[in-house]
């Protein structure tokens, strides 16, 4: 525990440093970089709840971390191109405030986790690996064929959504953003863990029968941990979506599903910073 105390604070201060000093050193593209890294960690921080703890592999995350990029671009155009979102009888201006925007990913990535969760939680093993794969690629396809948005060619935003009282356009700025986002998600991780509900998950995980023996529903406990997992991911889609300023479907594919499983395999399954150092590695070998 002391030791993952120590790891916990040299990455987040390394994390925090390399920025300041690119500031320092007038080398806004490293600043951005550190930003991929944080908000890659974001969304493995989410999977890391349904993987790390849970048991459950899903090769259909990148669903949850597109749909919050979508959430965003879709907002964030309709506000930019003064059209309103007509939603049935219903008809929205779309906004630019990001606080606004976050709440609607979140929200959608919670509700797209629980319906996924309903019919994929039936199944273990091999085969919730292959139906997340499956509804995976089936939002992938939809999204290339969505024209209204911008079909395979993808979404581009002009600028870069507002939070009140900072400029976002500013890299250093934003990555402020990006890095409270991560602590709030590692804070939420590391209590989630220890939480009755993460110990019921961690037992759910290994030994379903010891759970149901207690009266708890291990189906159920994983379906709540999945809508978390999702809704951490979707954030970390809207702010990917915000940092390029562009949406497309490859924030659908499952290729960057796989990639968010190596993040965490890298850095440790069920590790707190696991997701953190998988991120930080894979940017830096990237690059």
């Amino acid at each position: 525990m002391i030791a993952e105390r120590h790891i916990t604070v040299a990455v987040l201060l390394a994390l925090l440093l390399i920025p300041l000093w690119a500031l320092w050193v007038d080398e806004p593209f490293t600043i951005t970089l550190v930003t991929r890294v944080v908000i890659l960690a974001l969304a493995a921080v989410g999977l890391n709840i349904a993987l790390g703890i849970g048991g459950m592999v899903s090769l259909g995350h990148a669903v949850f971390f597109g749909v919050g990029g979508y959430a965003m671009g879709i907002l964030a155009y309709h506000a930019q191109t003064y059209t309103p979102l007509e939603l049935g009888p219903f008809s929205f201006a779309g906004t630019q405030s990001m606080p606004l925007i976050w709440l609607v990913a979140t929200l959608a990535s919670a509700l797209a986790a629980l319906l996924i969760g309903l019919l994929v939680q039936r199944t273990t093993g091999i085969y919730f690996i292959m139906v997340t794969l499956a509804f995976g690629q089936m939002f992938f396809y939809f999204a290339i064929s969505w024209n209204a948005y911008g079909g395979e060619d993808g979404l581009s935003i002009y600028m870069r959504n507002g939070f009140p009282g900072l400029n976002t356009m500013d890299p250093i700025q934003f990555f402020g953003i990006c890095f409270i986002l991560l602590l709030l998600a590692l804070i939420l991780y590391s209590r989630l863990r220890l939480s009755p509900f993460g110990l019921a998950l961690n037992a759910a995980r290994q030994v379903s029968q010891r759970v149901e023996t207690v009266g708890l529903d291990p189906m159920r406990i994983k379906l709540v941990a999945y809508v978390i997992s999702g809704a951490i991911t979707g954030l970390a889609g809207a702010l990917f979506a915000d940092l390029n300023r562009f949406v497309s479907p490859s924030m659908l594919s499952w290729q960057l599903s796989g990639e968010l499983i190596v993040l965490i395999i890298i850095g440790g399954a069920g590790r707190l910073m696991g997701p953190v150092i998988g991120a930080a590695l894979f940017v830096a070998l990237e690059h």
